[in-house]
């Protein structure tokens, strides 16, 4: 997918144990390292000084929904981030606190506790398979809405290993660290996601967004040639994925493919399935199940435009193909919501927005625009200005730019 070849997770360099310069996580990164010390002391006299390892939050340009169907997506990183601050035990248990709303759990390998301390038990647990991890102390921060559609549980996730990793020694390569984060919410936690959030939060570079192809697991990174920003309208309407309609999805596809399969199609997935092929077999789904497949077939054109449009500093063909995705991800795959349409509709109103569209799983959640950079703090406020009115009261809006992925910082 680039000039030297494809990114694969064998080719992935390891996860470098040297901390880089702390970024525009300060608030998260302090409130984490205070909050470590608040919970659980200092430690021990000869304990080393805490570690801290950061994730972003992620939007999704287009590609919704069609990573667990093997297609393609093209998100990109958002400078709102997770932090976990770790210091490590000298026995297995891991003591966590969220320092954000005062909550303290503590548990063991063979635990398997709920709510958001599920999400730290799965990581440790899918990485205590194969690495020598260790207990720890850790306290989680962070700025990423939660609920909001900016996959907030999988910077949890990537920052929670890559802390974990860092105070046990242990260098993994990124991908196979996402790859574990992945099982962790797939199975510790319910969600039959594909690998987006993951791979995503983990792999994701400054002023680029990363086209990824989730069959192949190849990844390449599309330079973002020019300047423009992110707006998030963060609805208020919060949604659980492991609660929502986003499993129906899945079963539905996999229900598609299985319809065509019977009808004589060879195919494995609905990455498989092209624009003419879905035309000529129609008369074999229902009408849902011809909803959702044409909208996964559709997106994953829409990525391909995207991506190229994106490298070349076209922005109005980037933003044409989100309103499209947007409305695809509305009509075709019903995961939107009235607020996320309002939330589009007042986006692509506004002078400077090239597009919108809802970002995540949808049911809730965010809308997502891309503004020219000139324009980013004027739409802000416009766009500001109106959402209470037009999309809710608890209606949020923000501005942020693409960012680098999951790694260690330095906070001296």
């Amino acid at each position: 997918m680039n000039e030297s070849g494809p990114n694969t997770v064998e080719e992935t360099e390891p996860v470098a144990t040297e901390e880089i310069a702390l970024d525009t996580a300060t608030g998260p990164v302090e409130r984490a390292r205070t909050g470590l010390q608040t919970a659980f002391g200092d430690g021990s006299a000869d304990a080393p000084a805490p570690l801290v390892a950061i994730a972003p939050g992620r939007v999704n340009l287009v590609g919704g929904h069609t990573d667990y169907n093997d297609g393609l997506c093209l998100p990109l990183a958002v400078d709102r981030h997770v932090a976990v601050a770790a210091r490590p035990r000298d026995d297995d248990l891991i003591r966590v606190v969220a320092t954000d709303f005062g909550e303290t759990a503590t548990f063991t390998p063979d635990d398997d506790p709920d709510g958001w301390v599920a999400y730290v038990a799965a990581v440790a647990r899918v990485l205590r398979e194969d690495t020598d991890i260790l207990g720890a102390d850790l306290a989680i921060a962070s700025d990423v809405p939660s609920g909001a559609g900016l996959s907030s549980s999988a910077a949890i996730e990537l920052a929670v290993g890559r802390a974990l990793l860092g105070i046990a020694g242990v260098e993994i390569p990124t991908t196979d660290l996402a790859l574990a984060c992945w099982r962790a919410e797939r199975e510790g936690v319910g969600v039959e996601c594909g690998i987006l959030d993951q791979f995503a939060v983990g792999l994701c570079k400054p002023d680029s967004a990363l086209f990824l192809d989730c069959r192949t697991r190849e990844f390449e990174q599309v330079h973002i040639s020019g300047d423009v920003g992110i707006l998030v309208v963060e609805t208020g309407v919060s949604h659980e994925l492991a609660d929502s309609g986003y499993n129906d999805r899945v079963r539905e596809c996999e229900e598609a493919v299985a319809t065509l399969r019977d009808r004589g199609v060879d195919i494995d997935s609905l990455r498989d399935v092209d624009t003419d092929l879905l035309e000529a077999h129609t008369g074999a789904l229902s009408d849902v199940l011809s909803q959702r497949a044409r909208h996964v077939v559709t997106e994953n054109e829409r990525v391909w435009e995207a991506r190229e449009a994106l490298s070349t500093g076209d922005f109005d063909r980037v933003g044409e193909a989100m309103v499209a995705s947007h409305r695809s991800l509305r009509d075709d795959y019903e995961v939107s919501c009235p607020e996320l349409d309002a939330a589009v509709e007042l986006a692509t109103g506004t002078d400077g927005v090239y597009g919108a569209r809802m970002t995540g799983g949808g049911f809730g959640g965010s809308a997502v625009a891309l503004v020219d950079g000139d324009a980013l703090e004027r739409a802000e406020t416009t766009i500001r200005s109106a959402v209470a009115e037009q999309v809710g009261e608890d209606a949020q809006v923000f501005a942020c730019r693409p960012s680098g992925g999951v790694r260690l910082v330095t906070t001296e």
